[in-house]
Parts: C-alpha cells; structure tokens; sequence
C-alpha cells in the first residue's frame, strides 16, 4: 500500500526530498511550512526596482559535487558568477579571505614582498591555512601578519557574528576563515558556481511543480496535524522534518541555541552603492556585512537596494534560527533528541535544523539525495 508522505519544510531539503518521492516512487506528498512562502531561507523575490532580493541573504551557489550539480540543473539553469568578498580594513577595501592580492593592498609593496617570500618558504603555493593554525608562527614578520589577519579581519567580526570570543568557537567555524596563500580572490574555489537565472524560489517551485505534490503554507506541523488527526490515517505516513529537531519533541530535554540574523534593507538613487556584492565590515559599525543583491544577476535599474546584516541570538518567536552554534553542550543536547528520532518509525529528520548542522545549499541537497538513496535501497 502506498504510504502518504508529509515533508515539514518547503525549503531546499524538504523540496528534494518531496520532488524524489512524488517522481521516483509515484507517491502522494504534502509539503507542509509555517512560512507564507516556499523556499525556506533561500526565498527570493523581484522587487518593484526589478531587482532580485535574497530576503535572508546571500546565498551563492557552490559545489564540487557533480551529483548535486546534474540533479539542480534539471530545474534550472545557473550564470557563471563567482564569488568575490572584500572587507574594509583601516579605511581600505581588501579581498577576503586574506591573500597575496591583500598583502599588497594593506601593506607598502617592499614590505608585502618581503612577507610572501617568507610566506612561500613556510607554505605550499595556493595552499588555505587556518588562521588559528596560521598564528603558530616562530618568524617575527609572519607573526606579526598573523597578528594583524586575526585582529584586523578574524577577532571582531567572528565575535560580532557569533557573539562569543572566537577561542570559544568551534574549530569546524574557525577552518571556514583561513588565509589563502594564493592570487586566486575567488571567496570559493568549487568547480561548479553561479546564482539560479530566475532565482532560488523558482528552483523549488520548479521542483515542487509536480502533480502528486501539494503545498501547504502558513501551517505549522502540529496545527496540520491536530486538523487532518481525522482524515489521515497516521499510522500510514512517512514524515520528513526538515523543521528544528528540538521543537519536533516539544523541548523536552530543553533548547538547541543558534544565531540569528536581521537585516536592514534599504534602497538607494544611485545604480551601484558598493563595488562588490557583498563587503564585510570587521572593525566597524554593528552590522558585519552590506549585501548589494543586482550583482548577481547583473540586475539592470537605476537604483538598487542593499541590506545591513546584524547577527543576533535567536529567541523563541522573535525571530529565525540560521547557524547551530557547535559546543559540546548543543551536541549533547543533540544527541538525546537523536536518540530517541531514532525510536521512531517513518520518521526522518534532515536539513540545517533537523541535522543540527551548517548546510550550504549544495550540502543540504547532497543529504536529501543520500537520505532518498538510503530509504529506498
């Protein structure tokens, strides 16, 4: 008999998960999201500039997995935009994450030489040193670089995004912030990049654009449940839940901490407010980054809108939960509600919030095309 298939969440995760069942094994699926729009925090919309805004930020699309790539590319097809992120750094916009292209920029042209020689001696060419790892230093001058990438681009915008000492970071966040010992200026190398030619939103539409899916929004998991206890049979269902792992067992053994960010939008008379689409403010302000969104798709206006990015601590009902903070007291936490997820029959958890765990969109798509694997081998 087939099984009916809820999936919690219209984000990416629940949107590959749903679109794999409906096609590849014929099944009835209702996508269920508390939000009033599909796409998760992917969600993006053309505002009345005809610019294309991200509503959660930027999201850019990278992978090297070509798996991942060939599914997406069935629902859209991608431009060719790579990533580039400069930061102001004493008043001088510079590329991040620091390498030989910002050596020069901050520091006179005898002393940045000077630097990589010493540089090339201590590393492989094009090789990513941690900066954590690149402050074990013995020389003098690669000390005090490794002193000024920390303090300069590392210390205040990791302790204004996560709201801690980066010493009480995990090790897993600090690796993401390396320093690049390359000219390459690109924010990521993946083989495969680029932003969706109509939009993120689009992708998911596309994907959940099939005729054995319905979608339901502005619903949470618990109302669907207590309206439909009558017209569906729940011992026949198979439940997907992309929604956070915590709040699925009523937070019986307390709450998963995340953090959280707002963003302030504001739309500008000029056709360009910024050089680049994203540019990070370490040491000033209270926002870490401006995100300027016609970038991406080269949108054409004679405004644009650009968005102040706060990170904030999540609370319960005020605002949403993005990053999982990883301590040793959130993966113990984690690992009860695990445990007993796995008590249970015909239920799957998966995505950012489900697995407890920072998924870019390509690694969110990767799990939900392994969990498909997995339960249907």
């Amino acid at each position: 008999m087939s099984k009916l298939n809820i999936v919690v969440g219209a984000g990416f995760s629940g949107a590959v998960i749903a679109n794999l069942v409906a096609d590849k094994l014929g099944e009835k699926v209702v996508v269920i999201d508390k939000k009033n729009h599909i796409a998760g925090n992917s969600y993006d919309y053309r505002d009345e500039n005809g610019i294309m805004i991200h509503k959660y930020g930027s999201h850019i699309f990278h992978t090297n997995n070509e798996k991942v790539w060939k599914y997406l590319k069935q629902f859209t097809d991608f431009n060719t935009y790579m990533h580039k992120v400069v930061g102001i750094l004493d008043g001088i916009e510079a590329q991040i994450p620091f390498n030989f292209h910002t050596l020069y920029e901050v520091f006179p042209k005898t002393m940045a030489q000077r630097l990589e020689t010493k540089l090339l001696d201590a590393f492989p060419y094009n090789s990513k040193v941690p900066i954590l790892e690149f402050q074990k230093q013995d020389d003098d001058d690669l000390q005090y670089l490794a002193n000024y990438v920390y303090e300069k681009i590392f210390l205040n915008y990791t302790t204004k995004q996560w709201g801690v000492s980066p010493k009480d970071v995990d090790d897993a966040v600090t690796a993401r912030v390396p320093v690049y010992l390359s000219l390459d200026d690109r924010y990521f190398q993946d083989k495969y990049q680029g932003i969706p030619l109509e939009g993120y939103t689009k992708v998911v539409e596309n994907m959940l654009n099939h005729k054995n899916i319905e979608v339901v929004l502005n619903t949470d998991y618990e109302t669907y449940r207590i309206n439909t206890q009558n017209t569906i049979d729940w011992n026949n269902v198979r439940i997907f839940y992309t929604g956070s792992i915590d709040e699925f067992f009523n937070y019986k053994y307390g709450q998963l901490s995340y953090r959280s960010v707002k963003f302030k939008l504001e739309t500008h008379n000029v056709e360009y407010y910024q050089s680049h689409a994203c540019i990070n403010y370490p040491n000033n302000y209270d926002f870490t980054r401006i995100h300027e969104y016609k970038h991406y798709l080269n949108d054409k206006s004679e405004k644009t809108v650009i968005a102040k990015e706060y990170s904030e601590f999540f609370e319960l009902g005020k605002n949403e939960r993005c990053y999982p903070i990883a301590s040793d007291e959130n993966f113990d936490l984690y690992a009860k509600y695990l445990e007993d997820a796995k008590k249970l029959d015909n239920v799957y958890f998966l995505g950012r919030l489900g697995d407890y765990k920072y998924y870019n969109i390509d690694t969110a798509v990767a799990r939900a095309l392994d969990l498909f694997e997995s339960i249907t081998a």
